[in-house]
């Protein structure tokens, strides 16, 4: 099996090139790369890669994912999210190849507190969930492809809100979190590893929308106080501790784009089509601060 990787210093790319390694060949670009374009903002170059390697597999974890700035940037959003993903649709169908693409818990509403199912109707609240769901109607034009769904993503390598958590609770002694969201937070290793073992069993029966996310749910306070929690017990030198997080609803803490209140994600259609179980959300936060308080004591 011939793979085409996109998005392979994002955070699921960077556990993609593990993760996929065992399934073949994988070509694992970026948009800094050389010789070969895995720059999402270069259409014509970009379908020109495609054609040069010639993939029995396309994996796109690439992806504009300033939130905030999308709201004044959304040409740049748009550019990446959907016109990008139009051409590797295109150029997909044209080698008959499997077309593979991540997306969010952002193109629903965020109203109620049950899980988002795959058929409910998607309504987005803001630019950068605009930009993906028009990029999720290009990739299901192809036939071959297969969208996963996944929300609060976070892993140690990359930025995301458990490293940010940590930072801030390394200097000051108490911080303030949005209590009134809820996800669950996944970690990239375990999309990566999902994505594995679905394509090694893909057949054209099975291609379509899926949700991926690790089980159960919190809230952002609550997330924080476990990462601080597990943090001080694997001995990071915190100036906080877990009591010291006050939960603030999302009113005292405004941001140029809207959040989503519910980011809950239904995986049954996932795991029952593809013989999965999905640890819990607390499994991959525990794990990653252990890894990052096991470097911090080896430097």
């Amino acid at each position: 099996m011939k793979i085409l990787l996109l998005g392979a210093n994002g955070q699921v790319g960077w556990q993609l090139r593990r993760s996929l390694s065992v399934l073949g060949e994988v070509t694992a670009l970026h948009r800094a790369s050389a010789f070969l374009c895995g720059d999402l903002g270069r259409p014509q170059d970009l379908a020109q890669t495609v054609r040069s390697v010639a993939p029995d597999v396309i994996v796109n974890a690439a992806a504009y994912t300033a939130v905030d700035r999308a709201e004044t940037e959304r040409e740049a959003a748009f550019a990446v999210n959907a016109a990008a993903c139009e051409v590797l649709a295109a150029e997909a169908a044209r080698l008959g190849a499997w077309l593979v693409h991540y997306s969010t818990d952002y193109v629903f509403d965020g109203s109620g507190e049950r899980p988002w199912r795959e058929t409910d109707a998607t309504a987005p609240i803001n630019a950068y969930g605009h930009s993906k769901l028009a990029g999720e109607q290009a990739v299901a034009a192809h036939e071959r492809h297969l969208i996963l769904r996944t929300s609060w993503v976070f892993d140690g390598w990359g930025q995301n809100f458990l490293k940010s958590i940590l930072r801030a609770g390394a200097q000051r002694d108490s911080l303030k979190v949005v209590c009134d969201q809820w996800g669950a937070p996944t970690r990239a290793a375990l999309i990566a590893d999902v994505t594995a073992h679905v394509l090694a069993q893909l057949t054209p029966g099975l291609a379509g929308i899926y949700h991926l996310a690790a089980a159960g749910a919190t809230s952002w306070h609550g997330y924080a106080a476990l990462a601080i929690e597990h943090a001080v017990a694997c001995g990071l030198p915190l100036k906080i501790q877990a009591g010291n997080i006050q939960a603030i609803p999302s009113a005292q803490y405004p941001l140029p784009a809207a959040r989503p209140a519910n980011s809950r994600l239904d995986t049954g259609k996932l795991r029952s089509s593809f013989g999965l179980a999905l640890p819990p959300w607390q499994d991959g936060v525990r794990a990653v601060v252990a890894e990052l308080a096991s470097f911090h004591s080896s430097r």
